[in-house]
């Protein structure tokens, strides 16, 4: 059984074979153009050959980045470019209609090369800046070529155009002007985008902008510069510019292949990965992340019941505002929105493509939404019970202090009266009796009292913290306890502190009634956010969860708080109760 998260999809197939096609035209026209120059090539064969290798190396770049990324346009700009290449060469063969054809797009490339550069790393121009420039090169490139293949002598036999040297020269110079204008305007919008990018794709853009406009600047200083200031052969000039070309195409491919930039296309990998059932798959956002081949690509959710857009995690989530560079796509499904997909809108230049990615994934979308909104609405569940938590345990403070410092006070000060009464002179035996059995019931109740405020909340608790309180309960223990201590005053919540001294006050009285153990052991310690509690003792073991309501109602009482309790007590081998609740 094919995997169906490997097959390749008809389309890709498809792609293949066309690719193929179009290697096997290049290939040919390569060779029959050598067929036609070698022979009267003489001792200049080698620059033929190499022009052919510079269109057979566009070609091969072009091709290898369109298959990889068949939605981003800079591999069909890559082979445009090799033929570009290819027609220019064309003035070379000794053929009048094909000379004069070549003389046409002779420099074609080097407006390619420019159109290119604008055009990197989505493959669309952006902005009217870039959009002015390139049709600016490409006129340069074809309406001030006019001279050469109107007023040129090699293709006055075709055109049936009269030799006029001095149009030809002028017409040369307005176009090297020209040139040089487009050149240093590229050069300008280039430097803003380099301005602008995030420091990982400036260290990409940075050596590509600087290779592609020296490939542009190369033809005019080979005739200025190169041939008569330095001396170099033409031959060797021209050889050294057709090196420097072969490089743009490798460079403009590895850039949109390993630069980080726009892996638009493989929508087939998103499919793949949602038929994948074997083995582990990454996260939605990161399928995407990968495809799009935009790492701030982030997935949202929207919440229909309260209206709001969330993460991944259940967080407040806002959608970029287009001024910032980022945009977004809504992900529907059935018509429903149920998320979005936010990326930057200068490295993914169709929103099309981000809209084809949200229909392939919209059921995934929605599947992460619904687990999203469960999240969610667990989050508001704990904050919730926590929040009752709270209140109750300030509840229970606020009782047990108003009990202790009102009742209980006033039960001694009655007491003190009582007292007061049974001692008096001139009182009746008889009073002195009734008095003094007053007194004793009033401390019987005072006692009584006291005895019910503990078990509210401890004072100890309430005045000293929980390192006292705990300290305090472990003295009173008739067994051997040991105690380690490492929480600091005020590092717990109030509620916290409340269940953590409960469940170890529940935890020794529990080991008391079933554990028959020699000795018993308390643990406090903060660590990590959580604050640890445990309880162990050397006793018979065979405690469980299930035995009985005590151990029960401490899971309940730590759960409500959003806490963990195991339990891990094998018979003959002790118990141990630990807990860990949440304290940042």
């Amino acid at each position: 059984m094919v995997n169906p998260g490997v097959a390749r999809s008809r389309r890709a197939r498809s792609l293949d074979r066309a690719f193929a096609l179009l290697a096997a035209c290049a290939v040919s026209l390569g060779a029959i153009q050598l067929a036609l120059v070698l022979p009267a090539a003489e001792d200049l064969w080698w620059l033929h050959v190499l022009f052919i290798l510079v269109f057979w190396v566009y070609i091969g770049a072009g091709i290898l980045a369109w298959r990889r990324r068949p939605s981003n346009q800079m591999g069909s700009l890559i082979v445009i470019g090799g033929f570009a290449v290819f027609a220019g060469s064309l003035s070379n063969i000794d053929v009048p209609a094909l000379a004069a054809f070549g003389t046409i797009f002779a420099s074609t490339a080097l407006a390619v090369t420019i159109h290119l550069l604008h055009a990197f790393p989505s493959g669309r121009l952006q902005g009217r800046a870039s959009w002015i420039t390139v049709l600016a090169a490409y006129a340069v490139s074809l309406v001030l070529q006019a001279p050469l293949y109107l007023f040129n002598a090699a293709a006055a036999e075709l055109l049936i155009v009269a030799d006029r040297p001095d149009l030809l020269i002028a017409g040369v110079w307005i176009q090297r002007g020209a040139g040089l204008v487009v050149a240093v305007a590229t050069a300008v919008i280039l430097a803003r985008r380099l301005v602008k990018a995030d420091p990982p794709h400036r260290r990409v853009l940075g050596p590509l902008f600087a290779y592609g406009m020296l490939a542009v600047l190369f033809i005019p200083a080979r005739s200025t510069v190169l041939e008569p200031l330095l001396g170099v052969p033409p031959q060797v000039a021209t050889a050294l510019q057709f090196i420097v070309f072969a490089g743009v195409p490798i460079a403009f491919a590895l850039g949109v292949l390993y630069g980080g930039f726009a892996r638009t296309g493989e929508l087939e990998e998103l499919s793949a990965w949602l038929g994948d059932t074997g083995g582990a798959r990454p996260a939605l956002a990161d399928a995407l992340r990968s495809v799009l081949g935009d790492d701030s690509v982030e997935l949202v959710f929207w919440l229909e019941d309260s209206e709001r857009w969330v993460d991944a995690g259940g967080g407040p989530a806002e959608l970029p505002e287009p001024v910032s560079g980022r945009s977004s796509v809504e992900v529907l499904l059935a018509g429903k929105r149920v998320g979005a997909i936010a990326y930057d809108a200068t490295l993914i230049g169709d929103p099309g493509l981000v809209n084809a990615a949200g229909r392939v994934i919209a059921i995934a979308v929605e599947r992460e939404r619904l687990l999203t909104e469960l999240f969610a609405s667990q989050d508001a569940l704990l904050s919730s019970r926590a929040r009752l938590v709270a209140a109750a345990d300030r509840e229970r403070r606020r009782i047990a202090r108003n009990l202790h410092d009102g009742l209980q006070v006033q039960l001694v000060l009655l007491a003190l009266e009582a007292q007061q009464i049974a001692n008096a002179m001139g009182s009746t035996p008889d009073t002195k009796q009734h008095a003094t059995a007053l007194r004793k019931g009033i401390d019987s109740a005072a006692t009584e009292l006291r005895r019910f405020v503990h078990e509210v909340m401890p004072s100890t608790l309430i005045e000293r913290g929980l390192s006292a309180a705990t300290e305090d309960l472990v003295d009173r223990m008739p067994v051997p306890t040991r105690l380690q201590l490492n929480v600091e005053d005020g590092a717990v919540p109030p509620w916290i502190e409340s269940t953590a001294y409960f469940l170890v006050a529940e935890g020794l009285v529990n080991a008391l009634k079933h554990s028959r153990a020699a000795s018993f052991g308390v643990r406090l310690e903060c660590e990590g956010g959580l604050l640890l509690v445990e309880i162990t003792d050397d006793g018979v073991g065979g405690a469980s969860f299930e035995a009985g309501r005590g151990l029960r109602g401490l899971a309940d009482r730590v759960d409500v708080v959003g806490g963990r309790l195991k339990l891990h007590s094998a018979p003959g081998c002790g118990t141990r109760l630990r807990a860990e609740l949440p304290c940042a």
